[in-house]
């Protein structure tokens, strides 16, 4: 995986996970890439910086990651505490935007997908979760996928 540090053309940042080089060229080149803030599909590398992570011996004095309620029945985990910027507000807007508007599949994401590309299921938006190598082999057959930018709920606590 690849953390890409990225631009729009209205010069918004933000930053992405990829399974590769290649893999982030593809989406790229689909316009599955597209800016959080504006929606803008005209997406670019930025200038990046290589994080290098503390000795383990200090990770234990990190604070923990910001803790949050477990998921009702359906939904997305309920964080206990505000947003603290208007980027993580607008992550979970457009997450309860798309939990909202699509069905979640979970593990039978790939499968379903082919389905609904190939015309043996109705053609709906869907959510799910699928290994690197099963996105690679979707992306492969042409059937359009996109990586979201937060964990499914169940992965989130």
């Amino acid at each position: 995986m690849i953390r890409y540090s990225l631009r729009c053309r209205s010069g918004h940042d933000f930053e992405s996970w990829f399974r590769s080089a290649e893999a982030f060229d593809t989406l790229r080149s689909g316009g599955h890439v597209v800016c959080p803030e504006c929606g803008a599909s005209q997406v670019e590398k930025a200038l990046m910086a290589p994080q290098v992570r503390p000795a383990r011996r200090n990770a234990a004095v990190a604070p923990p990651p910001p803790a949050s309620s477990p998921a009702p029945e359906g939904g997305a985990a309920a964080p206990l505490t505000a947003p603290a910027s208007e980027r993580e507000a607008r992550l979970a807007a457009l997450r309860r935007e798309i939990e909202s508007k699509s069905e979640y599949v979970g593990l039978k994401f790939a499968a379903e997908a082919r389905r609904i590309h190939s015309g043996d299921a109705p053609e709906r938006s869907i959510y799910g979760e699928a290994r690197p190598e099963e996105a690679r082999a979707l992306l492969e057959e042409g059937v359009p996928v996109a990586p979201l930018p937060f964990l499914p709920a169940r992965k989130a606590n």
